[in-house]
């Protein structure tokens, strides 16, 4: 599987991004999409996950409610709507995906920077 993410930007505080990751490979639906992201100076964080087949989903608690993890089949595509962007959301996001039942996202990729302004 390859990713490709995209969307970042800049946008000020209690605006609206949406991301959007591109995945390419064989069998999607044995795989786990996630969002991630890395404030400088910080350790990266898991932000939202979503099943490539069904639709569960799951988020840090510091964005339920803002931000909203979703899939398009038809385009090999997840995206992560952000809302109520708030500057400590500025961060490198990167799109991530590990097999269903696994334990370590081992395919990423490349990140797209968010920056939200006060």
């Amino acid at each position: 599987v390859q990713l490709q993410a995209s969307g970042g930007g800049l946008v000020q505080a209690g605006g609206s991004l949406r991301l959007s990751c591109v995945a390419s490979g064989r069998a999607l639906s044995s795989y786990v999409m996630g969002w991630f992201r890395q404030a400088p100076g910080k350790e990266r964080e898991f932000v939202a996950s979503v099943l490539w087949s069904g639709a569960s989903t799951a988020y840090a608690d510091s964005v339920k409610g803002r931000f909203t993890i979703s899939r398009d089949r038809t385009k090999n595509t997840v995206y992560l709507r952000m809302d109520s962007l708030k500057p400590e959301d500025t961060a490198l996001y990167s799109c991530a995906a590990k097999f269903r039942g696994g334990t370590n996202w081992n395919t990423w990729g490349q990140g797209t920077l968010v920056t939200v302004s006060s």
